[in-house]
This record gives structure tokens, sequence and C-alpha cells, in this order.
């Protein structure tokens, strides 16, 4: 079920948008085949791979729900242009006012825009700019409600062992120094990516290529990846950088409950 979820993301904005050849339908096939095996690897897998967290849920159902619905927004916004109806028109309607909204001084938003050179019309910087706002807004609500789970104390679970190695294959354990300390300098840099991620990544594009071409994002299909991998990884790595801080605080009580069992003079069964 998960490979096939994976799929499904990884098909739908070609299914849904108009201008798809032949040998792009090929790509898009291949591309969401081979993310459906690897899902089902490494999900069936006894060893950790590449996934975090994958016996912790709701964590990657949370992002996978996260990237579903930022990548059905954007296209039903980007099919309005070539096949509208109530729903596209909606869509697109919301994701105006948010950019409207968002679009102030300094704001991501703002920035994303400024990656668009200086031939871009109009039109494309609406386009990029209703888009990244709509984006935006889904990632900060994938954000706190992350944060609320954690805080209802319902992540990770309390009825299952957590178990390091397998959630954060990643993270080495064994690699020295004082295993919370390590988990909680990561989370920071983790936290602080996820934060800064969305302003450095328009300023290091304008200075690195001098903006985008605008032909570049006047395919619906490559607007729509765009602007999700530009809100969803910042938004991945805050997610991530809370959990791990989640963790190192799990294992910092796991040690004062033991130190409190020792003292007491009873020995734990």
């Amino acid at each position: 079920m998960r490979a096939f979820l994976v799929v499904i993301l990884l098909a739908t904005p070609s299914i849904l948008l108009p201008g798809v050849g032949p040998d792009g339908k090929q790509m898009v096939a291949l591309v969401a085949l081979f993310g459906g095996v690897l899902t089902f690897v490494e999900y069936n897998a006894t060893y950790p791979g590449l996934v975090e967290f994958r016996d912790a849920p709701p964590f990657n159902r949370l992002r996978y729900a996260l990237l579903f619905v930022m990548v059905v927004s954007l296209t039903l916004m980007q099919r309005e242009t070539s096949d509208p109806s109530t729903l596209t028109m909606l869509f697109s309607e919301l994701g105006s006012a948010l950019g409207g909204a968002m679009d102030f001084s300094y704001s991501p938003v703002r920035l994303a825009t400024l990656m668009l050179s200086d031939a871009a019309t109009t039109e494309d910087i609406e386009a990029v700019r209703d888009a990244a706002g709509m984006a935006y807004l889904i990632a900060t609500a994938a954000i706190a409600i992350f944060v609320v789970v954690i805080r209802l104390n319902r992540w990770p679970s309390r009825h299952a062992a957590f178990n390091v190695w397998v959630n954060l294959p990643t993270f080495e354990a064994t690699a020295g120094g004082d295993v919370v300390q390590r988990l909680l300098r990561d989370a920071r840099i983790n936290v602080a990516l996820g934060f800064l991620l969305p302003f450095l990544i328009p300023t290091v594009v304008k200075i690195g290529s001098s903006g985008l071409d605008p032909l570049t994002l006047a395919s619906p299909q490559t607007l729509v990846w765009t602007t999700a991998a530009w809100a969803f990884l910042p938004a991945s790595l805050f997610m991530r950088g809370v959990g791990m801080a989640r963790i190192a605080e799990m294992i910092r009580e796991k040690r004062r409950m033991g130190e409190v069992i020792g003292n007491s003079g009873f020995v734990p069964v």
C-alpha cells in the first residue's frame, strides 16, 4: 500500500496536467516505479536503509500527506488554465489570495518570485507567487500538526520500544560523545536549516544564475515540482529536527528514571 501511494503521488501531476508527451510519460512511469520499489524494499527490510523514523508513525505518514496535499493543490491550480472547473477555480482563487497575503517585503513568497529573471512577465510572477503561497502555508500547517502531536505525547508511541538504529539509520549513536548532546546539536542544525532554506534558496539561485529563465517554469509540471521541493525540503528538515529533539528528551528522561531507581535501593526487574 505504501509503494502504491508513492506511485500515485509521483504520477499525479502528469495525469492531471496536459502537455505531457510519450517520452515524458515513460520517464514519469519509470520514476514512479522506482519510488514505489524503493519504498517497498525500505519498509520490508529487516535492517535500516535510507528512510528515517520508519517505525515511528505518524512521522512519515505526515510527511507523505504534506507532499501529497501540496502536489495535488499545486496541480489543480495549474490545471485551471487548461481545463477549468469549479474545483480548479477554487484552488486557483485560494492560491491567489494566499499568495497576495504572503507577498510582503522579505517574506519567503516574495523571495521566491525574485528567483525569476528580469524578463519574467507579470503572469509568470503571479503564477510563482500563488504557488509559493499555497505550498508554504501547507508546509507550515504540517509542521504545526506535528508539533501538536508531540505536545500531546503521542509521538513516538509509548507502547512500543524506540530503536534509534532503525529509526535514525544515518545517525551514528556510537560515534563518540554524549548521544543526547549530539542529538540536540543535530536537531538545532536541522531546525535552523528548515527555517532558513526558504530564504536562502531563492538568494542562492538569484546570485548563482542571475535568476531563473521564465521559460524553465513554463511547463506546469516544472512549476509544481520546483515549488513543492522549495517548500517540502525545509519543512521536512524542520520536522526532523523537532523529532530528534524529542528523542533526545526521551533518552534524558530514561536516564533520569534509571538514576532514581538506582538511588532508591531497588533493583529493576
